[in-house]
């Protein structure tokens, strides 16, 4: 019996946010939630919720609470009041 070696997966370089803290803007900015970042990379994030609230499957992320700008997401896998989330352009 031989052992196939599994191929490599080629992922995008992680930054690591310690659970700093973003806003999620819902209904086109009206309501606001903050949440913690985990990881970031290029392509998307990894989110906690801080509120029990459903965020649906698009919204707004304020990375830098300071900062005007915002990115949009699109939420690709959930578990409880954590996200995993795309960067749409």
């Amino acid at each position: 019996m031989t052992v196939q070696e599994r191929p490599k997966v080629q992922r995008e370089p992680r930054r690591q946010m310690n659970g700093r803290t973003a806003h999620i803007m819902l209904d086109r900015g009206t309501k606001e939630l903050e949440c913690s970042v985990i990881d970031v990379a290029p392509g998307g994030a990894r989110i906690i919720a801080d509120a029990d609230m459903d965020v649906g499957d698009h919204f707004a992320l304020a990375l830098v609470a300071t900062h005007s700008r915002r990115q949009r997401c699109e939420v690709v896998w959930r578990h409880d009041k954590t996200f995993g989330v795309k960067f749409l352009t």
